[in-house]
């Protein structure tokens, strides 16, 4: 099966932790990719690493992205997570993988939608789990599970920045 998170609402990469933690409780192997996340502190993440059973990959620069002006790493590291996630998902070592932000990797066109498409046709037996913001139509239609979080009111408007053990 495959689920898609996605939507302006703040919770889609908290409800695939929230599956994965589901997951490792019932002693299935787990595999979290990141896109566009890496060197920088997330405290799911340190907290994550603790654990096993899960493998942990990220890949971008600890830098936020503005999709005005892309650097060529951003592309590079786009390209390496999309390797990554090709290989585990035809490594049949595990029964859930997560690809955060991989709808924004595409969405600003680190990536084409065609290759977030061949992800989603290879063969596996693994739940596939697709996060972030924009998710093409075609990978909505093909999906099995769509969620949208939907903003309705959020702090960042009255101009509080993301906090530690909350955002991050």
């Amino acid at each position: 099966m495959i689920q898609i998170f996605t939507g302006n609402g703040k919770g889609k990469t908290t409800a695939a932790l929230g599956l994965i933690i589901r997951a490792l409780g019932h002693g299935w192997r787990v595999c979290l990719i990141q896109f566009m996340k890496k060197d920088f502190r997330y405290g799911e993440i340190e907290q994550l690493k603790k654990l096993s059973g899960i493998d942990i990959f990220q890949f971008g620069t600890d830098q936020l992205i503005d999709p005005d002006h892309l650097s060529e790493i951003d592309y590079t590291e786009a390209e390496k997570a999309w390797e990554k996630a090709r290989d585990v998902i035809l490594s049949d070592n595990y029964d859930l993988i997560v690809l955060d932000e991989i709808n924004v990797a595409v969405a600003w066109n680190l990536l084409p939608v065609s290759r977030q498409l061949e992800l989603m046709a290879l063969d596996t037996s693994a739940e596939l789990v697709m996060t972030g913001r924009y998710a093409h139509t075609e990978v909505l239609e093909k999906a099995d599970l769509v969620t949208e979080m939907k903003e309705i009111k959020h702090y960042f408007q009255k101009g509080i920045s993301a906090r530690e053990g909350i955002e991050f």
